[in-house]
Order: C-alpha cells, then structure tokens, then sequence
C-alpha cells in the first residue's frame, strides 16, 4: 500500500510510543494524521514539537461508541493504528473489569468502526507480556502463551479479535507483540524511567530488587514506529502477528550499573528484596510487582523476513537520547510512577 494521500487515524496518539508513530506518518506524504485520544495518560506536550497543518487532534475515548463513530464519519480513514489502552499492570490487578473493558472492549469497537467505514489495514499494538514466564529464550511468536497478569490477558483476548476480523470479515489487521520500548518522551513507571530519575534528577542511587539478574528486551520508540510504516506498506503482513524486540537481554543489576556509569557519580546500587506486592524500604514509593518474570527477550525473525525490519538503535545510543532529553525535561516526570 502506498502512503501517499492516506489519511491515518491514531488511537492514543498522544501517548509515548503513540506521538513517535504520529512523527513517523508525518514524515511520509500522507494526507492526514488524526490523533484520537482521551488524555487519561496521553498528554498535548507529547505533540507540541510539531508543527504540521496535516496533524487533527480529536478528543475521544474508545469505550464511547458515538466518538468514534462521529470521528470516523467526519474523516474519510484509511488506516488505523490502535494504541489507546490501560497500561498500568497493577491498576488490571486491582481492576480487572476496568482493564478488560479498555483493551478488550475498546479495541472491539475500533475495529467494528474500522470495518463499517471501509478501512483498508489496522494495526494494533499488542504486548510480549502475553508469554508470561519465558520457558524459551528468545520468545518466538509460537511461544506457549501464559500472561502472568490481567494485562496480558487483555492484550491477548484484543490481538485474537484482531485476528478473527481478519479471518471472518476480511478486514487486514497487522499485530506487534512489543518488548520494553523506551527512548523521549515515555512515561513515568517502569524499572528503566525509575533507575534515571534516581541517579539524574535525585541523585540517589538506583534499587534493584531480588539479586538483580532478571533480564529485559528494551526496544528504542523509532524502531518501533518503523516497524508500523514498513507493515503499513506491505499488503502481505496482514493476517500477522510480529514481535518486536531486539532479541537480546539486559539484567537488572546491569541496566543500574550502566545508568550510575552515564552519570559519572559516585553512586552505589542498592539490592533489596521486598516480598512482591509490597514497597521498597529505600524506595518507598516504589512496590514489587506481582508475579515478576525471570526474562523477558524477544525473537524478531518474523518481523525481518516478512517486513525487512530489524532494530537499528543501539541501546547504548538509545539510552543517551532518553537521558538527554530527561535532562531537558525534568518536570515531565514530577508525578507518582505508573506500574
């Protein structure tokens, strides 16, 4: 499919990973991009950076039918990349129905939407959390899937939807199982953003819980994006599912060291070892998520041979863009960490 003329609807395009995609489509000569986006966890700063009469911000959430049909019927679409979504893992724990409803329910009527209104391919953003634990390094896409929380569970149920709309009704839905994307602009929450606010901004030392040799798959946002334009393009991804993630892993213990050697202090790494569920004593607003895996580490063969796409950023290169652009924006995660 050529891009050229297309106009491209982003749910959550506000979000992180979201805003990165919406910077990639712009660049391409598309028509429009139409941001669809509750601002629940998305925000305009995400967005502020472009200045490009082809972007339409529309805001909507996709539990409500009305918004989206009125978005739809107002933009003539031709592809969807769905990322609206509950992220945080332990706000599934605590609601599960809430969770379900957003990323099941949610994506249900995007895609009803899609296919009443003739859109020709979707994309939509799954999770390598519907593995579970790993009992195979790296996880390839036949992995045996076993999510260890409502989360993955939900992303599973919606990537499966995905693809009963394609086997059903024809409707060309791509899905990307993604590892730890990082890189500007992500949000406050998870093990990476903690550890750099610590040693940059703090100037604490990071706390690693357990011994610290759980290992994780960290993708940059560019590639990521990539990974959307190259699927988009190609008229033979439909029907399938990739992971994306660099199929190499990083302990926890290593990813601390790594990030108080980038910031030159005298800094040393604390291991503690909360029960799960429960805070840290040196980081007390920081809890132990339930059910941690071991490894989390991505195969990304699929997605090279069937999209010609590998991960280009290297994540040393990565690590010094998101460090240097906390740098300039240290309020940006003035807020309490999404898990």
């Amino acid at each position: 499919m050529t891009l050229t003329g297309k106009q491209v609807l982003i749910t959550g395009g506000a979000g992180f990973i979201g805003s990165h995609i919406v910077d990639a489509y712009l660049d391409e000569p598309v028509a429009k991009v139409i941001v669809f986006d509750d601002f629940s966890s998305g925000t305009q700063d995400n967005l502020a950076h472009i200045d490009d009469n082809r972007l339409v911000v529309v805001a909507g959430n996709i539990l409500n039918k009305s918004e989206i049909d009125e978005c739809f019927k107002q933009h003539k679409i031709d592809i969807v990349n769905h990322l609206a979504a509950e992220l945080e893992v332990y706000r599934g724990i605590e609601n599960v129905q809430w969770e379900a409803e957003i990323n099941i329910f949610g994506t249900i009527n995007v895609l009803q939407a899609c296919l009443q209104y003739g859109v020709k391919k979707v994309l939509y953003a799954s999770s390598g959390g519907i593995y579970g634990q790993a009992k195979s390094i790296p996880q390839k896409e036949n992995h045996p899937w076993d999510p260890h929380w409502p989360y993955g569970v939900s992303k599973l149920a919606a990537e499966r939807y995905c693809r009963q709309f394609y086997q059903l009704h024809g409707l060309p839905t791509v899905a990307f199982r993604y590892a730890i994307i990082y890189g500007p602009r992500e949000w406050y929450g998870r093990v990476l953003t903690m550890f750099l606010r610590r040693v940059f901004i703090e100037n604490k030392p990071p706390v690693v819980f357990g011994d610290g040799k759980q290992r994780r798959d960290y993708l940059y946002v560019t590639d990521v994006a990539r990974a959307h334009i190259l699927a988009t393009k190609n008229d033979s991804a439909a029907g399938h599912v990739f992971n994306l993630g660099s199929a190499h892993g990083i302990s926890i213990g290593q990813l601390a060291e790594k990030i108080v050697g980038k910031s030159g202090r005298e800094l040393k790494v604390i291991y503690d070892d909360p029960p799960e569920g429960q805070a840290s004593q040196h980081q007390p607003g920081r809890v132990r998520l339930v059910g941690e895996l071991q490894d989390f580490i991505l195969d990304y063969q699929q997605a090279e041979k069937h999209l010609g796409w590998k991960p280009t950023v290297d994540f040393d290169e990565g690590l010094d863009q998101q460090i240097a652009w906390l740098l300039e924006n240290p309020k940006r995660w003035n807020t309490k960490p999404k898990v």
